[in-house]
């Protein structure tokens, strides 16, 4: 008899981020997680902590006025729910807050409809071959190009009460009053604007569907309304959604606008970010950042949303789907046939063959 010999199991196949490119990526890109630190990090940080201090109001047992911050726990966000400071706008009378969350919310889901019907026809349109495209493209995309802010005084140049606007409806509208119709001029300049990034992003998820489908497609018999429901939107969905979930993270953080075109201190526009601002000038530190937070919170909702319903891809990294699918696949084999995930030993004696 042969002595026992011992083979030992063959090492583990590498995945494809252990070959050493994951230290060289870490490497590369310790400057921007820096400075992203730095720029973004430390100010969420303080932001959080100032949320848990205020400046007292009134004197103090010297007759001085309180200029030290004091720690107040919850205080800043309990006291959302117990404020006192009411308007009456749009909505009708309510905590300020809630009034300019409503906005919020109003301006995110009116303007992303629309601004996503027009941004994937104007995709629909720059993706057909026609003379003068390239001039369409390029006319299409400038106003996404115009800095909010000019965009802001240029639209209140048009909505004055003695602008185009009034002079096209042959009627005096107060559009940068303090109403309803202050807010479908902020929709209206919003959607000028930015229904072209929709539409680009639209647009380069059309520019890979391939022709033959179209071509397959008509020699069955479709029509051009079957063809955009069964084969355009579903090939396009993946681009359109993280269009739409950009648009709507940059909606309901919106403050240039209609700050610029109708002014501060006007509730039936005013949203979240406007407010929180408006609260920090007022050297309320405390309640501005915990405003801001909420916001913040809200923000993540969303996209925590997007993500797992619609299935937003916002990070697209197909070499790391196919990683996780790998490994997904061996958990499910291991499973299977029954064997732990750790490597064991196995031993061979003469006249035996290996199983």
């Amino acid at each position: 008899m042969a002595p026992i010999a011992a083979v030992a199991a063959p090492k583990r196949r590498k995945n494809m981020l252990s070959d050493g490119q994951g230290t060289l990526a870490a490497i590369l890109l310790s400057p921007t997680m820096l400075v992203i630190l730095v720029v973004v990090g430390i100010p969420i940080i303080m932001s959080v902590r100032e949320a848990f201090f205020a400046i007292p109001s009134g004197v103090d047992a010297n007759g001085r006025v309180f200029t030290e911050e004091q720690f107040v726990g919850f205080a800043n966000f309990t006291d959302i729910f117990a404020s006192t400071d009411m308007v009456n706008a749009v909505w009708g009378p309510m905590n300020r807050l809630v009034n300019s969350f409503l906005n919020t919310t109003f301006f995110t889901v009116v303007c992303v409809i629309i601004e996503t019907i027009l941004g994937v026809a104007m995709a629909l349109i720059m993706a057909r071959a026609f003379k003068g495209r390239g001039l369409v493209r390029a006319s299409i995309l400038v106003p996404w190009a115009i800095p909010t802010i000019v965009s802001a005084m240029m639209w209140k140049l048009i909505f004055d009460s003695a602008g185009v606007m009034n002079k096209i409806l042959g009627q005096t509208v107060l559009w940068l009053g303090d109403g309803p119709q202050s807010q479908w001029a902020v929709i209206i300049a919003d959607v000028w604007k930015t229904a072209p990034f929709i539409g680009l992003l639209t647009l380069a998820g059309l520019q890979t569907i391939p022709s033959d489908v179209y071509e397959a497609a008509k020699v069955d018999g479709a029509n051009a309304w079957q063809q955009f429901t069964r084969i355009t939107l579903p090939m396009v969905k993946p681009a359109l959604v993280v269009a739409v979930l950009f648009r709507t993270l940059d909606t309901l953080r919106m403050f240039d606008l209609p700050f610029g075109m109708i002014g501060p201190s006007k509730y039936s526009v005013e949203t979240m970010s406007m407010f929180s601002y408006q609260e920090a000038r007022n050297l309320r530190y405390g309640p501005a950042a915990a405003y801001a937070i909420i916001l913040f919170l809200y923000l993540v909702l969303i996209a925590f949303l997007f993500v797992s319903l619609l299935g937003a891809d916002v990070v697209g990294d197909e070499e790391l789907k196919a990683v996780s699918a790998q490994r997904k696949r061996a958990k499910a084999a291991a499973k299977a046939a029954g064997h732990s995930s750790t490597p064991t030993r196995t031993t061979i004696t003469s006249g035996e063959s290996p199983t």
